[in-house]
Order: structure tokens, then C-alpha cells, then sequence
């Protein structure tokens, strides 16, 4: 316990004196601004998010103006930022916050998690920064600091790993200054205890850190048992007149649900399904895109088609080839998009 208890203290210290302080995100307590953040970070590194995040503030200023703006307009501004459940888990859940708790955000962690899209340390992170709730977070970058310092061993997605972790996360909690202790989990997971490459020279935990003494850093913690990622492959029609270029909206769920992609299926079944003849056709090189569980192989091939096509049909829209790529479209598609554009000028 006392191991534990310093280890608190410590974390603490250090976050004050070099921790993050000047995140967008930071030195509020507007629960909005910070349950987006903490979406938008899942499984996202930061440099990657502040863009995506001013822009989102940008349009959707508070939860009422994102409850009440269509999926399409949310996912488009999430496109490109990956794992689209989060979005439309976000817009789901402000619309229940608006309608149901009259636009306020619930004030306990216990409250947040029965949210859409909110699991518990997501949760105990809004909580405890926007109401000083004391609550334990267990992301994937707390999982690493807490296995690497304590020498825990096991799968951390196992139950029983998981289990030890929650209840390892909970007894370290501060009796007071639990932002501080939450943040710094968070920046020593972010910026030290990497996932490779961890600068345990700068560290502020290492003279107790069990994978630091041992060398154990790259064994801690341990890896998932590897299974064979599946190989799936999908074709993907690009039409274009010359200067448009036909999208369609996929589904709301399932995989890129809401954004735009080109037509998917065979190329003569798809222009017969759309009404359309080519006047010229060109298979282009393949893609490969990886996702979390699963490698998608696309094949796409570039039709072109009379100036006069209309295809008019609900959930197709022509857009001009050069503003495209900018649409809602998803990373793999938007790479083929510039491609088709920068051949085509």
C-alpha cells in the first residue's frame, strides 16, 4: 500500500510540473467540450484529434446544436477520423442528453456510463474533469502504466486481468486533486510509457517500476494471443463524366455507415443498376486499408460515363472531382479519389 500511495503522490507531482496543461480540451469543466475530447481520443493519438475537434466545436458549438444537426452532417465532419460508431454513438447520445436530460450532462460516472457510446472509464475521465468525481479510468494507455509498474502479467483484455486492473485503478484514487491524478495517468500513458520505445530515463515512477527493473518493458503488458486477421476484398466502381464524380451514401450502420463511398459490386452489374453505360473503362491498382480486425482489399475500377447522365436516385450525389476527396468519404476512398483527380488534371 505504501508502494501504491507513492505512487499516487508522485503522479500528481509530476502532472503539475510537467504534464500536459494546454490541450483544447483542458481548463474547462464544460462537460461537452470534454465528452467529445474523450470520444474523439479513443483509440486516436492527439495530434490527430485537435484538428478534427475545433472544427467539430466549430459547427456543433454545444450538445443542443449537435442533437438537433443531422447524422449525415456529423458523420461528414468525423470522416477520416476512423471507428465511425463513435460518431454516430455521439450524436445518438446528445440527442438523448437533450431529450432526456433536458441538455445537461449527468453528473456522476455511474449516470455517464448508461449513455450511448460511453463506457466506464470514458465515463470516470468526464466525470472527474468536469465534476471532480472521484473515479477510476482504465484506458488501453492506463492498462500499459499500470501493468509495466506493478508487474502485472496476463492479457489485459482477459477478465480476470481486467478484473485485477479495475480494482488496482481504484484503490490508487487520490483523496483530493483527482484531475490532477487523472491527467497524469493520461499524459505518463501518452508521452513516457509509451507503447514502444518508453523513456523511462524521464520517468517519475521508474525507481518503483517493476518492468523497468526487471527489462521487461517490451513483455508488459502482454500482448493479445494472435489470431489470423481476416482477408476481405471489395470492388468499388468510380464514375465519373469528366469533371463529377458519382458517390453514394452508405448505410447508417456497418462498416463507413453514413459516408460517402463510390457504388460497390461488380462493374456491369453496378451500371446496370444505375441505369448507366461506360464509354470507357479502367481497372486501378488495388488498396489495401487495415482495420482493427480485419484487412480490406479494394479493387476499383474507373468508369467513365456522358456528360448528360443524370442518375438522380436517392443516396447518389455527383460531386465535382476536385472537391471529393473533401467530402464525408472514408481515409481508403479518399486515396482514390486524389488519385482518379490527379490523373484526370
Amino acid at each position: 500500500m505504501a508502494t501504491q500511495h507513492s505512487f499516487t503522490e508522485r503522479l500528481i507531482i509530476w502532472q503539475k510540473a510537467a504534464g500536459r496543461h494546454e490541450l483544447p480540451w483542458q481548463n474547462t469543466r464544460d462537460p461537452y467540450r470534454i465528452w467529445l475530447s474523450e470520444i474523439m481520443l479513443q483509440q486516436t493519438q492527439v495530434a490527430t484529434v485537435i484538428p478534427y475537434y475545433q472544427r467539430f466545436l466549430a459547427s456543433f458549438p454545444d450538445v443542443q446544436a449537435l442533437a438537433a444537426a443531422p447524422i449525415e452532417q456529423v458523420i461528414e465532419h468525423w470522416a477520416g477520423l476512423g471507428y465511425y460508431a463513435r460518431a454516430r454513438n455521439l450524436h445518438r447520445c446528445a440527442q438523448q442528453i437533450a431529450a432526456v436530460h433536458a441538455g445537461k450532462f449527468p453528473k456522476t460516472a455511474e449516470q455517464l456510463a448508461e449513455l450511448p457510446g460511453i463506457g466506464r472509464s470514458t465515463a470516470a475521465a468526464i466525470a472527474a474533469f468536469a465534476f471532480g468525481q472521484r473515479a477510476a479510468i482504465l484506458d488501453g494507455n492506463v492498462k500499459r502504466v499500470l501493468c509495466r509498474q506493478f508487474g502485472i502479467d496476463g492479457f489485459p483484455g482477459a477478465s480476470a486481468v481486467d478484473r485485477s486492473l479495475w480494482t488496482l485503478a481504484e484503490s490508487l484514487l487520490p483523496e483530493i486533486e483527482i484531475e490532477a491524478y487523472t491527467q497524469g495517468l493520461m499524459d505518463l500513458g501518452a508521452t513516457l510509457c509509451t507503447r514502444a520505445r518508453p523513456r523511462c530515463g524521464y520517468c517519475p515512477m521508474a525507481t518503483d517500476c517493476i518492468a523497468c527493473r526487471d527489462g521487461r518493458q517490451a513483455e508488459l503488458p502482454t500482448a493479445r494471443p494472435r489470431a489470423p486477421v481476416p482477408e476481405r476484398s471489395a470492388s468499388f466502381v468510380l464514375i465519373t463524366d469528366g469533371t463529377r464524380l458519382l458517390l453514394e451514401r452508405r448505410p447508417p450502420s456497418g462498416l463507413w455507415g453514413g459516408l460517402l463511398v463510390p457504388p460497390e459490386g461488380e462493374v456491369e452489374a453496378t451500371l446496370a443498376r444505375l441505369g448507366l453505360q461506360a464509354t470507357e473503362r479502367q481497372p486501378l491498382a488495388s488498396l489495401k486499408h487495415a482495420f482493427t480486425h480485419f484487412r480490406l482489399t479494394l479493387q476499383p475500377t474507373l468508369c467513365t460515363v456522358a456528360a448528360s447522365t443524370g442518375c438522380a436516385e436517392a443516396g447518389l450525389e455527383w460531386l465535382a472531382l476536385d472537391k471529393a476527396a473533401e467530402a464525408g468519404v472514408p481515409t481508403p476512398i479518399r486515396k482514390l479519389i486524389r488519385q482518379v483527380a490527379s490523373a484526370r488534371g
